[in-house]
């Protein structure tokens, strides 16, 4: 179950890192989660890490925790950057608007949760 969430996640993300490459209204450029070059691949490359993650379940499991954990902390220093509304560009690398901040923290808050579909058990090896 968990590896499956894990490429789950991670399809959802390289699509999205895609999507932000062709004009539309929902990501990329001027549109409602405004993004650039960088900030759509760095989708993908996140995606493809949770992707790669799926081999074993607890693989998956940790890569479901550190990007959920990468998500919280864009997600509080988008905040602290450009707060709510704002646009700019996080560490000076991706561009941002508070929509993707509120974005980010939801996104942490799932792959969280996906992290803890499936216990740890004492006879799992990585």
């Amino acid at each position: 179950m968990i590896r499956k969430l894990a490429m789950f996640w991670g399809v959802i993300f390289v699509a999205v890192g895609l999507l932000g490459f062709v004009p539309n209204p929902i990501v990329g450029p001027n549109a409602y989660f405004d993004t650039d070059v960088a900030h759509n691949a760095a989708h993908i490359l996140l995606g493809l890490l949770l992707v790669v993650t799926t081999r074993t379940n607890a693989l998956a499991r940790n890569g479901l925790f550190i990007v959920g954990a990468i998500y919280l902390l864009l997600a509080i220093l988008g905040f602290a950057t450009v707060g709510n509304e704002g646009q700019g560009h996080l560490l000076g690398l991706v561009h941002i608007n508070g929509r993707d901040n509120w974005l980010h923290l939801v996104i942490a808050v799932a792959l969280f949760g996906s992290g803890l579909a499936h216990p740890r058990t004492r006879f799992e090896h990585a």
